[in-house]
């Protein structure tokens, strides 16, 4: 009996430490995001299909909110539809203003915030992985 018991204990602890560990989160305030299109990769370039999926996100944050330093899953080309967003990566802040557009590699830790009045609306058009649910933002690394 008292070697059952040594065994589970181990196992319990196991458990403990991995249902106590969640995964990071970026920080947000104020962001809201919805899948508005998404559809896998066919067709010419065969190396995608199956594999990826292209889709269109937007994303509004409320005056005064962000997006704390994150980084995505894929690359993609954005859309401020309407607003001023400023966009932080290191040292190099930039302000896109409605209806500028940007690239993102998805491989660089930047922030976003909305420092102004109204609220800011941007469409993600992104490439990631088939598997990938939900958002497409991660911590840093």
């Amino acid at each position: 009996m008292k070697a059952r018991i040594l065994a589970v204990v181990p196992a319990m602890f196991c458990l403990t430490v991995a249902f106590a560990q969640q995964p990071a989160k970026v920080e947000t305030k104020g962001v809201e995001s919805k899948i508005k299109s998404e559809q896998t990769a066919s067709g010419y370039l065969t190396e995608l299909n199956g594999k990826y999926k292209l889709r269109a996100v937007e994303t509004t944050i409320q005056p005064g909110g962000h997006i704390g330093n994150h980084h995505h899953a894929g690359p993609g080309i954005r859309l401020v539809k309407s607003g001023q967003l400023t966009y932080v990566a290191g040292d190099k802040t930039i302000v896109y203003k409605a209806g500028g557009y940007f690239y993102e590699s998805g491989d660089v830790t930047h922030e976003a915030f909305n420092k102004g009045k109204a609220p800011v609306t941007i469409v993600n058009f992104e490439i990631v992985p088939v598997s990938l649910k939900g958002g497409s933002i991660m911590p840093p690394k």
